[in-house]
């Protein structure tokens, strides 16, 4: 070590922490969690390739209490315990360090901050520079000329003057401003009523703590609010101020076997290392191993006797190599044109827009960025309108030059969530073409199940890059600014790294993809044709009557405080409807109800699904049930739609989500319109405020028990067939044969037992959940399932057929080759488990519906298109599409309509379409 070569100290629990709240989980195939070890060992890695000539020392919490906890025995008090999924990755992720070579340190009754900050002060005092990789703030009081901090997350260096920038004061008063503000998460107490611009005021007023506690009279002269009581508070909890300095000081003289000079890192052991990645699944560093690389610098020899991978992960890949940036501010038609022969010329470019608002009806556009080749990108500002902003390209002079590229289909571009894009440029009359790729559907198609496909989470699972993210550089809350508002020189390398990282995971991810030519099917033939049409759809925007809804939330609230006084006369008191605490003493302490649930600090509990078994019995629960639902319409529906009309289109726009279930459904917000009830009359009711333009008709197209179809064709069952294709009422069929009745006998109640045992079982439901449904035994639950599956033998051989099928390969398909991934299929917790081997049942019907619909989607747009009709779609929800259409051709569209979504697919069985026709939604369904 040297005194120009850094020595790395990692924080290894903040990686820990930070990796496994931030990263998509991951699962292996034998249900061992394991996205915390591969996002921690993916920036030590990184680590390695930056500082390639530094010792790396990697330091760890040691278990049980430490020398904090003895001083004060609330400290941490608040902190949940660490979820079993995160505690089980911790002894794999030791190991792999240690195989590595990398030195591990962990040290009890302290913590990890106090050996870093001992061996940190160490090296400094000996000239030595120091890197600390943390995510931690508290470690900025260790900050000097010769001790740096990095954040891998959020790719910051911190010096003094970093400090000194991004807290208002230098390091060496960081443990003065722990002390006054406390910490929530450690359960510091601090002073009461001093927060963060208070704490600021007196350090930078007075001084540190020693100098606030001589200055106390001087404390009533500073400007900050309530500076004339401060004094007095102070006063009163000075020994909470100095334990809090204590247990926010870390430690510099911990006694340390070693020294820093004696960490070395010692020669990895590949075929440990390898036999781990095996075993944790992360086959693409089981391929780096073999290929001679192990991440760590060191030349890596797969040994003889290594287990052979057996992957069936769905995760990221591991980090790439970092990239040198060259990223330019283009404000001139000159530079302009010279990167749009760039775009012409290039195979493929990353294009992104910058705007004032995620409304894309809204967005006003600020900037545009591009990228052609990894790390090379240009951010062209032509909206920024800050005080002292400089000159830039005029909106309508920019897109007037991007439009003959944006529309021709023959430039192919990649983006991150390319349909807002398409939208925002829409309000500028250009239509986007030759969308050939989106990162978050590539990301979507390759493993749905994974938690997020923003470009933040992805860039760092499959780049092990951390991005600039929006609150870096617009703050967050109530002072957040919008783009516009946003200093060039922070702007520009934060909007040119979103292209320039958008083209780096298409190149990561399509490869992979491409490997997998069902997937690959999925993404070209559905996912990225439907991103115009969903387009269309949300900029069509639905109708609404504005008067009718508010008629109905006046007679809500009527409603509402007519069943509030009921409540209160069952009651014999008033109290607060939603209010747990008091819900839980009215039930249990004063009316006595059945305690049919405890919360996990032991309360009873009044979640929803006891309040709906409670209200099958009582009448209190029944009306607090009647109250939510009726303050649930009006809060979403009634209240909110009105407020949601476009002011220049007067229609409401929703958002449909491509990326967000791991079905394949879409799903919508702002506002969501698969939520609306049907089944209830004032669900209906809002259906009705959805209305037709004058001349026009609502026309609703819903697929007949797709799902039960879906299921007949994929068991092969031939009872099932049979019912579909003669045309029988399919439920009233499988009650003759569960209770063994002729056809024309079967009662209502037989056919609704049917129905529910029907869709129960393609839901994977239980016996126990069958009886709770149908409030019989559960011997007679179990007797019916049985009779069932004895007269459907196909349906039990295929649910038989894919349980064993999803446990061998972690993950099922749907019919038209989604992959649907099942990270608990194999877990040792049985009750995971089984939920795994429900949803292994139910998601191929699902996921094909959703395939189904999807398809329908592009084929009818693509007759509309072509088509002289006028009409258009303006919502699809669930197994339905709503379409507006001229009177005189509605049908004529109908019939069309039908016979299209009929033959989205081709089935063993008839895919039954049902439309309806009316003024309103409700009407039409």
């Amino acid at each position: 070590m040297s005194n120009t070569t850094p020595l790395v100290l990692v924080d290894g629990s903040s990686y820990l922490y930070r990796a496994f709240h931030a990263l998509p989980p991951l699962v292996s195939s034998k249900g061992q969690p394991t996205g915390a070890v591969k996002g921690v060992v993916s920036m030590l890695r990184r680590l390695s390739k930056d500082y390639p000539t530094s010792q790396l020392v990697v330091v760890f919490d040691a278990k049980g209490k430490t020398f904090r906890d003895d001083l004060y025995g609330e400290y941490k008090a608040n902190r949940p315990p660490m979820p079993d999924d995160l505690r089980s990755q911790i002894e794999p992720l030791h190991k792999i360090i240690e195989a590595m070579g990398l030195p591990l340190i962990i040290i009890d009754m302290v913590e990890a901050d106090d050996v870093i900050g001992t061996l940190a002060q160490a090296a400094g005092t000996d000239g030595v520079p120091v890197v600390i990789s943390t995510g931690d703030k508290d470690m900025a009081q260790l900050v000097t000329d010769k001790v740096t901090l990095i954040n891998t997350m959020s790719n910051t260096v911190m010096d003094p003057e970093g400090v000194c920038e991004k807290f208002g004061i230098g390091p060496e008063l960081i443990i003065d401003y722990l002390a006054l503000m406390g910490d929530k998460v450690d359960n510091i107490p601090g002073v009461p009523g001093v927060g963060e611009k208070t704490a600021l005021a007196l350090l930078q007023g007075l001084g540190g703590l020693d100098s606030i506690y001589s200055k106390l009279d001087a404390v009533a002269e500073l400007t900050f609010r309530g500076s004339k009581t401060m004094a007095k508070k102070l006063e009163d909890n000075k020994d909470k101020a100095y334990l809090s300095y204590t247990l926010a000081t870390i430690k510099t003289d911990v006694a340390l076997e070693q020294r820093y000079t004696d960490l070395k890192q010692a020669e990895p052991d590949n075929t440990t290392l390898r036999n781990l990645f095996v075993e944790l699944e992360f086959k693409n560093w089981v391929a780096e191993l073999d290929s001679g690389d192990n991440g760590v610098g060191a030349s890596a020899k797969p040994s003889a006797n290594a287990v052979a991978p057996t992957n069936r992960d769905a995760s990221a890949s591991p980090a790439s190599e970092p990239v040198e940036t060259e990223y330019e501010t283009l404000f001139d038609v000159t530079s302009l044109s010279r990167w749009l022969d760039k775009l012409k010329s290039a195979e493929l470019f990353a294009f992104d827009t910058e705007t004032t608002s995620l409304n894309y009806m809204d967005a006003e556009i600020v900037g545009v960025s591009f990228a052609v080749e990894a790390g090379k990108a240009a951010y062209v500002p032509c909206g920024h309108d800050y005080p002292g902003a400089p000159d830039q390209l005029g909106r309508d002079e920019l897109l007037a030059a991007l439009k003959p590229i944006l529309e021709d289909p023959k430039f192919k571009k990649v983006g991150q969530h390319l349909k807002y894009d398409a939208n925002v440029l829409a309000n500028y009359d250009i239509n986007l073409q030759g969308i050939a790729f989106d990162t978050m559907l590539e990301s979507y198609v390759l493993n749905s199940t994974a938690n997020r496909h923003d470009m933040d989470t992805l860039a760092l699972a499959h780049l092990g890059h951390s991005t600039i993210h929006f609150e870096d550089v617009a703050g967050k809350g109530a002072k957040q600014l919008t783009f516009n508002q946003i200093p060039l020189e922070t702007a520009a390398p934060y909007a040119a790294e979103d292209a320039d990282i958008t083209l780096r995971l298409h190149q990561k991810m399509w490869p992979q993809l491409e490997h997998q030519p069902s997937l690959c099917k999925v993404f070209n033939d559905i996912e990225l044709p439907l991103v115009p049409v969903l387009s269309k759809i949300e900029r069509n925007g639905a109708l609404i009557d504005v008067m009718a809804l508010a008629q109905q939330s006046t007679e809500h609230a009527q409603t509402m405080d007519r069943l509030e006084t009921e409540a209160y006369e069952l009651a014999g008191e008033k109290f607060n409807l939603n209010s747990p605490k008091q819900l839980g003493a009215i039930f249990f302490e004063k009316l006595n109800l059945p305690v049919l649930k405890k919360t996990p600090k032991g309360a009873p509990s009044t979640a929803e699904e006891v309040l709906q078994e409670l209200a099958l019995d009582y009448p209190l629960p029944k009306l607090i049930m009647e109250h939510r639902s009726i303050s649930k319409l009006k809060s979403t529906y009634t209240d909110k739609l009105p407020l949601m009309v476009n002011r220049r289109t007067g229609r409401v726009h929703t958002s449909y989500h491509q990326a967000i279930t791991a079905t394949g459904r879409l799903s919508s917000t702002d506002p969501n319109l698969q939520n609306i009830p049907i089944r209830t009359a004032e669900g209906r009711r809002i259906r009705q405020a959805f209305i037709a333009a004058t001349g026009n008709k609502i026309l609703a197209a819903d697929y007949s028990q797709i799902e039960l179809r879906i299921m007949a064709h994929l068991s092969e069952d031939e009872g099932l067939q049979e019912a579909f294709s003669k045309g029988l009422d399919v439920h009233k069929a499988t009650a003759a044969e569960v209770f063994d009745t002729p056809l024309d006998a079967v009662t209502t109640e037989q056919r609704r037992s049917a129905k529910a045992i029907n869709f129960g079982l393609i839901y994977g439901m239980s016996a126990f959940g069958l009886a709770k449904q149908l409030h019989i035994g559960r011997h007679d639950a179990q007797r019916y399932i049985d009779t069932y599956f004895a007269r459907y033998p196909g349906v039990a051989r295929y649910m038989d057929n894919i349980r064993s099928n999803a446990a061998e390969l972690g993950y099922v398909e749907t019919l038209l080759g989604r992959r649907l991934y099942l990270p608990e299929i194999n877990s040792p917790n049985g009750m995971r488990r089984q939920a795994a081997e429900r949803t292994a049942i139910n998601a191929p019907m699902q996921g094909t519906a959703a395939d189904i619909i999807k398809r329908a989607m592009i084929d009818v747009d693509a007759w509309l298109s072509a088509s002289k009709y006028d009409a258009k779609m303006i919502m699809q929800v669930h197994d339905e599409l709503v379409l507006e259409v001229a009177e005189t051709q509605v049908d004529d569209v109908s019939t069309k309509l039908c016979e299209i979504m009929s033959n989205a697919v081709e089935l063993s069985v008839p895919l039954l379409v049902e439309a309806g026709i009316g003024d309103n939604w409700d009407e039409a369904h």
